[in-house]
């Protein structure tokens, strides 16, 4: 039995003196002598699509073995303590990420039609695709959250001009389409990304650099106008309450200070690129930020549905950090190349690792008699299979959390025939109480 002396409405926050700080789920919000069963009811739902460019070593992603007898493959590795949280869906397709008449451009045609199951149109201007899955869901639940959806990215974007033979940038830069003519570009800027979920950004949005600057010092942070208010709630709850109210309120100052820190950095010790304010020169650090407020974003239930681009497509970002100074999309051409294979795995392999930190922080968040992993379907994925062909079949794609129940997870299941990608997305659709006809190609929800 879960016992409080203080009933909370879910939707509880704390008001500060510039912004509304939305709550972890406590147990609090249960009524009192309510069951462990009623406490995860009313733990929400959350879906998540985390996208990675330029295809998969598709002999190193691939699990040995099929059903619950599976091993991971090397880079699936860094989420081995996750294997009986991970289902690994293989043989399914993107048709509709070939050229069909059209010429070249599949690096577009991925990223575009991932989330859409739709053909784009081959046009710099003109944009047409489709609606993406986290949208129809948005569509559905996202007045129930403060944010209906967050989209989000390592790199920056560019909705303009050409990126991909005659293809518009925005294709490439993007796989959330609130209509087939609105995409959403994802925001890089830890800040921005900050100041959108704690409700500072339209405040200083468009303000001369020195007045940001005055109303950024006045305000400190934005726990400080709020702290008089966590004192008096810390006094009505419990101690497992207490607790976890203590360690959300100390992950969002860290992260505040983080973001801080970086935005103080002497220009002249960076880089000499054109980087925006609060963004880490450091790729795992930026990872790490970015990751770290989408775990918070779903903690404190601003929003259930996410999308993450590691990187655009066609990316040439280089990874200096782990040993590779070339280009990612030049070496994605890997003609075979062992060594080139072997350099591709390893930028693939730290991707997941990346990725794998943002599960830590998920497990690490009690809600009700679970966690919030429990509690997230979260898919991992690409658009195109072997970088060098171009391969839009038998794609890498797998989904960790507890969303799908324990029975779906836990195994590797390998469709020997062209299944689309769209009919798994149904699936998740279907567990988040969204339930299309069709999306874009799909013939039907997958039966797991």
């Amino acid at each position: 039995m879960i016992v409080t002396r203080k009933h909370l409405s879910r939707r509880a926050f704390l008001r500060g003196t510039s912004a509304a700080i939305a709550l972890p789920f406590l147990d609090a919000m249960v009524p009192a002598l309510a069951s462990a069963q009623a406490a995860v009811k009313q733990s929400p739902l959350r879906m998540c699509f985390v996208y990675v460019p330029n295809g998969m070593v598709m002999s190193n992603w691939t699990p040995k073995g099929e059903g619950r007898d599976f091993e991971l493959s090397p880079i699936l590795k860094p989420l081995e303590k996750y294997r009986d949280q991970t289902l690994v869906v293989s043989g399914l397709a993107d048709k509709n990420a070939n050229a069909l008449g059209d010429g070249p451009g599949d690096h577009a045609r991925a990223s575009a039609s991932f989330l859409t199951g739709a053909h784009p149109r081959e046009s710099g201007s003109d944009l047409h695709a489709g609606v993406s899955a986290d949208q129809l869901v948005a569509e559905a639940i996202g007045h129930q959250t403060r944010l209906p959806s967050l989209e989000l990215g390592l790199e920056d974007n560019r909705v303009v001009g050409l990126c991909d033979s005659k293809y518009s940038c925005a294709y490439t830069s993007t796989i959330s389409w609130r209509t087939p003519t609105s995409p959403l570009p994802p925001v890089a800027n830890p800040r921005q990304v900050f100041d959108r979920l704690f409700g500072f950004g339209s405040a200083d949005a468009g303000l001369p650099k020195d007045v940001a600057e005055r109303r950024a010092r006045y305000r400190q942070s934005i726990l400080d106008g709020a702290m008089q208010e966590t004192r008096a709630l810390s006094a009505t709850v419990g101690p497992a309450d207490r607790r976890k109210l203590d360690e959300y309120l100390m992950s969002v100052r860290e992260i505040e200070k983080r973001i801080q820190r970086i935005a103080e950095e002497d220009p002249v010790q960076k880089p000499a690129i054109d980087r925006p304010a609060g963004t880490p020169a450091d790729y795992s650090e930026h990872a790490g930020l970015i990751f770290d407020l989408l775990a918070l974003a779903y903690q404190t239930d601003i929003t259930r549905v996410s999308t993450m681009m590691i990187g655009r497509e066609s990316s040439i970002r280089s990874y200096d950090q782990i040993g590779i100074p070339e280009s990612h999309h030049q070496i994605s051409h890997h003609r075979n190349d062992p060594a080139n294979l072997a350099k591709l795995t390893k930028i693939q392999t730290y991707h997941v690792s990346l990725f794998a930190k943002f599960i830590d922080k998920l497990q690490s968040m009690k809600e009700g008699d679970g966690t919030v992993l429990d509690h997230s379907m979260i898919l991992y994925g690409a658009g195109i299979s072997d970088s060098n062909q171009h391969l839009h079949d038998k794609l890498p794609v797998a989904v960790v959390g507890g969303g799908l129940g324990a029975s779906k997870t836990g195994q590797h299941v390998a469709y020997h025939k062209d299944v689309p990608v769209t009919n798994l997305l149904l699936t998740l659709l279907n567990q988040m109480g969204v339930r299309p006809d069709r999306l874009g190609d799909s013939t039907g929800a997958l039966v797991l």
